[in-house]
């Protein structure tokens, strides 16, 4: 079996993001850059799947400029057994890396793809969802547990109500939750060996995509900051204030 897992570099969870000063975006000059933690729990379940026998290849892959390089040592590191960088310059939008990412799976023709829900620095939770339609497999999104078999996976998803237990068809696409598991830390030898390892760049023309106009970001700015609260001395006082000041009853 082979599984293909996308990955997304992204900046660090630990690190307060700034905006630039001229408004046309976030800073990342010197900025730590990380592989995206939704990312990095797929790849840890796929590491996990090869582990156990029931993967042979992990093919790990990103979307962007040459830098994103880095997160694909970062999943050789782990695990992953080769990597592919679809190298773009412009910022895309969730429906064209979906449609890199099936040109990609029907070249590769992979049995499963794992890619993490959603991206920490836009939040879109399109994609997976996105790539599952466009290639016409089934989908289990925001998966908790998982248990592969030799043709169908049983996928333990959190929703709203709950938790939704579902059997799929390979192949198929599965996009992680953060209770999924819990990545393994990469020591210093693995990253030496990931170093060796083989790491294809291609265009989106290799692929025979064209990719479509997206979103013109106009400005970024700051939200604003929140208010002091006010103390009241008793119920009575809330609730005159919530009535005539707030007016939310």
């Amino acid at each position: 079996m082979k599984i293909i897992v996308p990955v997304k570099r992204v900046i660090d969870a630990n690190v307060r993001v700034r905006v630039k000063s001229d408004q046309t975006g976030v800073e990342t000059a010197n900025v730590k850059m990380a592989i995206n933690p939704f990312c990095e729990i797929a790849v840890e379940q796929a590491v996990r799947c090869k582990e156990a026998g029931q993967a042979k290849e992990i093919v790990v892959v990103t979307v962007g400029p040459s830098l994103c390089q880095d997160i694909l040592r970062t999943a050789l590191a782990m695990g992953a057994d080769r990597a592919i960088l679809i190298e773009t310059e412009p910022a895309l939008q969730p429906l064209a890396i979906a449609k890199l990412l099936k040109a990609l799976a029907e070249k590769e023709a992979p049995q499963m793809i794992i890619m993490g829900k959603q991206a920490i620095d836009d939040d879109n939770n399109q994609t997976g969802q996105m790539l599952s339609a466009l290639l016409g497999w089934p989908q289990a999104t925001f998966a908790s547990r998982m248990e592969l078999g030799a043709d169908r996976v049983t996928v333990t998803r959190e929703i709203d109500g709950g938790l939704e237990t579902l059997s799929l068809q390979l192949p198929a696409v599965i996009t992680v939750d953060l209770r999924l598991n819990e990545p393994r830390y990469v020591k210093l030898p693995n990253i030496m060996q990931a170093k060796k390892k083989p790491l294809a760049i291609m265009k989106p023309v290799d692929l025979g995509v064209t990719l479509p106009a997206g979103v013109k970001v106009l400005k970024v700015v700051e939200p604003p900051k929140r208010s002091a609260g006010v103390k009241v001395a008793d119920v009575a006082e809330l609730v005159q204030k919530l009535k005539h000041e707030a007016k939310v009853i």
